[in-house]
């Protein structure tokens, strides 16, 4: 039977959780007739019985732990940019003539997500000419932009 047949209609008013869905939370410590009083559902003894006891995330026991036993391998320069990579054939937008500039293409949504820069690269083809502002420029997409008769400014 389908709950239309039953008469019920189901509104935002009368909705509840199915049967046996919803449990009241575990109260520990609250005495034994609680049945989870005493040592609260910790045990007798040992490190995680105690108040403040536990080990840190990582710990593995006294074994070497995983951060330690893999090597360290090359290093990461802490000036390094980081770029917004974008193809010409995102371009695609945008009108013949038109200025293509960071602000532009957030607007547009070419760009979700900008990083420190944006990177302009040749990979799709463009038949309109554009004048693009970008922080950096492939060869490849600075030729097909400039064949198409647009420019392309490094800022």
């Amino acid at each position: 039977m389908d709950s239309e047949s039953k008469g019920i209609k189901y509104h935002l008013g009368n909705l509840s959780p199915a049967p046996g869905s919803r449990t009241k939370p575990k109260r520990i410590g609250r005495g034994i007739g609680s049945g989870h009083g005493k040592t609260a559902t910790r045990g007798m003894k040992g490190q995680k019985s105690r108040s403040g006891g536990g080990v840190r995330p990582g710990f593995e026991g006294g074994q070497m732990p995983i951060q330690r036993r893999l090597p360290k391998r090359g290093f990461t320069p802490i000036h390094k940019t980081s770029y917004t990579l974008i193809n010409i054939r995102d371009l695609k937008s945008f009108p013949g003539g038109s200025t293509v500039d960071v602000p532009a293409l957030i607007q547009s949504g070419v760009i979700r997500h900008l990083k420190e820069a944006v990177k302009l690269l040749g990979h799709g083809e463009i038949q309109t000419p554009l004048f693009v502002k970008v922080n950096k420029c492939s060869q490849g997409a600075r030729q097909k932009i400039e064949s198409a008769g647009g420019t392309v400014e490094v800022i």
